[in-house]
């Protein structure tokens, strides 16, 4: 039975660690998994010609015409890691580029479902982890949702 008590000690004890850090945790995955689609974001906005063409001939986005999904897409890319990044609306944000990313893989599945793209296609399941993670744990306490939320 000592042992017992010792053993759960020790769990609550490294429960209160990991707990100080989960803050830092959180903002970290935010600023990580922003990065990502604030870069694609930027490279679409800033080579928009070539990014048209893509929208036009390579990917294969349902519902929408060309022109329209590359505004859409890049928009995402664009906005909703700034709310990532602020830690503002977090969830929504979230939520948002989870959107995002699953249209991507949805509009590429032609060559991320193809032999030999596995580790392109786990980029993005990694990705839409980490997007459900923040969506349903929220940003922590390194936050403007929590700035907020306090008041």
């Amino acid at each position: 039975m000592q042992s017992l008590t010792q053993a759960i000690d020790g769990h609550t004890a490294l429960a209160r660690l990991l707990d100080r850090i989960r803050p830092w945790f959180l903002l970290a995955t935010r600023l990580w998994v922003s990065w990502q689609f604030l870069k694609s974001g930027w490279i679409k906005l800033t080579t928009w010609d070539i990014t048209l063409e893509l929208f036009r001939s390579e990917y294969q986005v349902p519902l929408l015409p060309p022109g329209a999904a590359a505004v859409c897409g890049t928009f995402g890319e664009l906005f909703f890691p700034v709310l990532l990044v602020l830690g503002l609306f977090t969830r929504f944000g979230a939520l948002g580029l989870f959107a995002v990313n699953a249209m991507a893989v949805i509009s590429y599945w032609h060559v991320l479902g193809s032999e030999g793209y596995e580790a392109a296609l786990a980029q993005h399941v990694l990705w839409g982890y980490m997007l459900a993670v923040i969506a349903v744990c929220g940003a922590g306490a390194v936050s403007l949702d929590e700035k907020l939320g306090r008041r």
